[in-house]
């Protein structure tokens, strides 16, 4: 059932949306070049690796060292109303579709966060990770590393189909809102990497 209304829903917002998504390409294609999609390894069921697919919204500056400058710095102008919208977030539909993702589901995260996951928050890899999920109608990327990956271990231990229909719902509010958005999610707060390594050597 779970993957029924994925294809469906999908399939359906992929038809609704290719105006808007149409439109969002040939602007990223005019304001930050090419390429268009931002692809991006992601960890995803059973810990298997898979390429992520979202619309470009970043410039590729560097400083005079040439390292990449802040995301919140490359993200603006088009990209930051993409991201504030979540239309950036439409291409990963064919995710869906190929049954990489799920709608709802763990966000799926940066294969350098595998070995940092405790043993009880590895159940996240027993279901699709998913576009949506009870983290981010939780807060988004407002919410805590351990209170986060709570929520995914809260998500699997309990899933219902009645679940995924309201974290839908609640996630259309967000989006409706475009709140709990973060431009530059690194600013606040560290990565599940650095912040672990850090309580542990603390420990």
């Amino acid at each position: 059932m779970k993957r029924l209304l994925d294809v469906s829903v999908a399939t359906v917002l992929l038809i609704l949306a290719a105006p808007v998504l149409a439109i969002a390409v040939l602007l990223v294609r005019l304001r930050l070049g090419s390429p268009v999609f931002f692809v991006q390894e992601r960890t995803g069921r059973w810990e298997r690796p898979f390429r992520i697919i979202k619309l470009r919204t970043m410039t590729d500056e560097r400083d005079v060292n040439g390292e990449l400058l802040p995301d919140g710095v490359r993200c603006r102008g088009v990209g930051r109303l993409l991201r504030k919208l979540s239309i950036d977030e439409l291409p990963q539909l064919v995710n869906v579709l190929r049954g990489e993702l799920s709608l709802v589901g763990p966000r799926p995260l940066l294969p350098r966060y595998d070995p940092w996951y405790t043993e009880r928050e590895r159940v996240r890899f027993q279901v699709r990770p998913g576009i949506t999920g009870l983290a981010q109608v939780g807060g988004r990327n407002g919410v805590p590393w351990d209170e986060r990956l709570e929520y995914d271990v809260e998500y699997v231990t309990s899933w219902s189909f009645r679940l995924d229909l309201a974290i839908l719902a609640r996630t259309v509010g967000k989006v409706l809102r475009a709140s709990g958005v973060a431009t530059d999610p690194a600013a606040e707060m560290l990565d599940l990497d650095k912040e672990r390594q850090l309580s542990w050597v603390r420990s």
